[in-house]
């Protein structure tokens, strides 16, 4: 998660690579935009503040660049800050938004572009909601909505390089990646997460197809591919990092997980303590914890703990897993 220090680091130091570049001239640009396109993303122009919809438009999807279609923001960092403009709280990928010192109408402020094409976007500044506290003020006319099927659920079931491997195996899954959730610190370490003081616990971030793998279906192969009867337990792992948790987004996932619960209970002797929460942030985890197994299939724990999890999911969910 980027806050401001970030944000000023980037400007003063020089920004991240981006995944492409795209260069046109500005008679190309010309012929691909509208008159108003072009003056706010070529010409660093800004949009009257209400003058759209998209302020007050909060429903699932992304936003891309209007000049080069380079996905920028996820729906669901966006908020209604009462400003004019479309605000978020954080990129969809760090590499995405180049920062700019901006000293122009006597003010210090920080640009934000594209870093695909360099097109002008607004502003970023550091009155935005915790945890990051980032407003990116975007000119609408700079985005495109796409319209995205994708959902995301969060899980923790002991230590995210298990729970991480096994459900990149599954149909429907676009992504998982590994973090911290349900604690109080913002962008907390491993080594502080595994001291069992910011009450946030290992975790995974599903993104997911729901035309392809349900919420029900996530939900019940979480409860029966760990333990979710262990207080602060899993295996040889002990502590409150470790807890059984499903955190949902909505009511409605609050109801069908509960449902999922009351019904794999049969299947084990003790009670189900899989705590189910409210999501409220998601704090991605260090490079070196994604994507462990793919990365460390040789290692010793990987071969003595991960490869009996993922033998155990083939042989209850062989139909749900990727070809």
């Amino acid at each position: 998660m980027q806050k401001w220090i970030d944000v000023i680091r980037l400007a003063n130091n020089g920004n991240l690579n981006p995944d492409q570049r795209i260069e046109k001239s500005e008679e190309e640009w010309k012929s691909l935009l509208t008159e108003e396109q072009f003056y706010v993303t070529r010409k660093k122009g800004t949009e009257r503040a209400h003058s759209s919809e998209m302020c007050n438009l909060f429903e699932p999807g992304k936003y891309a660049c209007v000049c080069c279609n380079t996905v920028l923001f996820d729906s669901e960092e966006k908020f209604q800050s009462g400003t004019g403009w479309p605000s978020f709280t954080q990129p969809i990928k760090e590499n995405t938004i180049n920062y700019i010192k901006d000293v122009t109408f006597g003010m210090y402020r920080i640009e934000t572009t594209c870093s695909t094409c360099d097109a002008h976007l607004g502003h970023v500044f550091q009155d935005g909601p915790m945890p990051s506290g980032l407003r990116f003020c975007i000119n609408a006319v700079a985005l495109k909505k796409v319209k995205s099927d994708e959902k995301k659920v969060t899980f923790g079931g002991g230590c995210f390089w298990c729970t991480e491997a096994m459900f990149q195996q599954l149909k429907g899954v676009v992504n998982v990646e590994s973090g911290y959730s349900g604690g109080e610190i913002i962008n907390p370490t491993y080594r502080e997460v595994c001291s069992g003081t910011t009450g946030h616990a290992e975790v995974i971030e599903i993104t997911y197809l729901p035309s392809e793998i349900s919420f029900e279906d996530l939900v019940k192969i979480h409860l029966t591919t760990h333990n979710p009867t262990t207080i602060n337990k899993q295996g040889a792992d002990r502590g409150t990092q470790y807890r059984s948790i499903i955190f949902y987004r909505t009511d409605d996932e609050k109801m069908q997980a509960l449902k999922v619960i009351e019904d794999v209970q049969s299947a084990y002797d003790d009670m189900i303590v899989t705590e189910v929460k409210m999501f409220e942030h998601f704090h991605k985890a260090e490079a070196n914890h994604q994507d462990y197994y793919n990365r460390n299939s040789e290692t010793g724990y990987c071969m003595a703990v991960i490869n009996p999890k993922l033998a155990k999911l083939k042989s209850l969910y062989q139909d749900k897993l990727k070809k």
